[in-house]
């Protein structure tokens, strides 16, 4: 058996309040990793053109108020 299938057989055996606590636990660190991504992205501007791109509809008037 794999570590995988491990961890998966072992979470099916989680009591409904550590389930809950362990799903929002990995909700947290996969909206962390997610941020931590976006936030390098941005540094390494691999999100300069969407900018650009974004500002230049705006000040072209392509853009309207939602």
């Amino acid at each position: 058996m794999s570590t995988l299938e491990e961890i998966e057989a072992a979470i099916l055996t989680l009591p409904s309040q550590d389930f809950e606590r362990l799903r929002q636990w990995f909700f947290d660190l996969d909206y962390q990793r997610w941020d931590e991504q976006l936030e390098q992205d941005i540094a390494d501007g691999k999100l300069e053109a969407l900018a650009q791109e974004a500002i230049a509809e705006f000040e072209s008037g392509q853009c309207r108020e939602i």
